[in-house]
This record gives structure tokens, C-alpha cells and sequence, in this order.
């Protein structure tokens, strides 16, 4: 099961690896059918395209390109070259297959054309507007990246549910104790 707190594809593709800044960061995207099953979840396809091992390493690269080009954003450094370039080639592939039917459409294609669709997507964040809306999660153990669109732009996580309750439980808890040994 993957998450998506992102609201953006590109960003939540790189949150598939989760903890980066950790010893052991925990791997999304171990094995080709994790990546087949990320496709899906996202709604990108209708079903899994079928990756093989050739395609998770094409897909790992990426991510990483990805993640590598919006640190750099972040930390106000130029964007990488051999990133840049990584990100460009698969932007320059063909798009996820659309196909209409009386009753509806699908979504189909192959793990190529997929990566594809998100490297576009990151042209468009990065080379766009809302690259000035890209924040990282203020809990330190995440390191998932989020467009801030909020009112004010004061959004401090990347999803409410998750990080948010857990900052704010964790800040409750230490006042309660704070408050019972004083």
C-alpha cells in the first residue's frame, strides 16, 4: 500500500522513499511488482503495466533525479545537470495511453510511458510558478515534499493526518508531562 500526501504525483513518487534521512531508509519500490502497484494506486493506470527489473531501475533513477533537482530548489542551489538531463529524457517519452469507451475510459501503457508522465509533471512544478510553493515536511523524520497551496502558505506537513497529529500529539504529550512535574 503506498501514500499520497502530496496532491502531486512527481512528489509523492519520490516520497517512495520514505526516511531518506535515516539509517535504513524504508524502500517503496523494492521490487518491480511494488512499482506496478504504485501505478495503479496513483490512478495512473487502469492496470499494471508489467515492470521488470530494467524498468525499477529506470524508475529509481528518476525518482532520485526528481528528489535531487527539488533539494536543490529548496536549498536554493542550481539544479544538477546529470539530474536534469535524467528527468528531460524520459519527459521526452510517449503519454499514458487513453482510450474511451461507451462506458467510460481507460488508462494504459507501458512503466516507460508512465515515468513519462511524471518526469513531465516535474518539468512543469520546477520549471514553473509553483516551484516557489515546494516545502519538506517540518517533522524530522520525514522527508516527503509537498506544494504548499495553503491559504498564507503556512502549511508545516505534508499531510495533516499523518505528520501533522503526530507533531501535535507529541508537542500535547511533552506539555501534559512538562505540567504534571512541575
Amino acid at each position: 500500500m503506498h501514500a499520497f500526501p502530496c496532491g502531486t504525483l512527481p512528489l509523492d513518487f519520490v516520497g517512495t522513499l520514505r526516511a531518506r534521512r535515516n539509517a535504513a531508509p524504508a524502500e517503496k519500490l523494492a521490487s518491480p511488482q511494488q512499482l506496478d502497484a504504485w501505478f495503479v494506486e496513483a490512478g495512473m493506470f487502469d492496470s499494471a503495466p508489467g515492470a521488470d527489473e530494467t524498468d525499477l531501475e529506470s524508475a529509481v533513477a528518476l525518482r532520485e533525479s526528481i528528489y535531487s533537482l527539488v533539494a536543490a530548489r529548496l536549498a536554493g542551489r542550481p539544479m544538477p545537470p546529470r539530474a536534469m538531463s535524467e528527468v528531460n529524457k524520459h519527459a521526452a517519452g510517449l503519454p499514458v495511453t487513453l482510450c474511451l469507451h461507451a462506458d467510460g475510459a481507460t488508462r494504459t501503457g507501458s512503466v516507460a510511458q508512465g515515468l513519462a508522465a511524471l518526469a513531465r509533471e516535474t518539468v512543469e512544478i520546477l520549471g514553473g510558478a509553483d516551484a516557489a510553493l515546494l516545502r519538506e515536511c517540518a517533522r524530522p523524520e520525514c522527508t516527503q515534499v509537498y506544494l504548499d497551496r495553503s491559504r498564507g502558505h503556512r502549511r508545516e506537513w505534508c499531510a495533516m493526518k499523518t505528520c501533522g497529529n503526530r507533531v501535535k500529539a507529541a508537542s500535547y504529550r511533552a506539555r501534559r508531562h512538562s505540567a504534571t512535574r512541575a
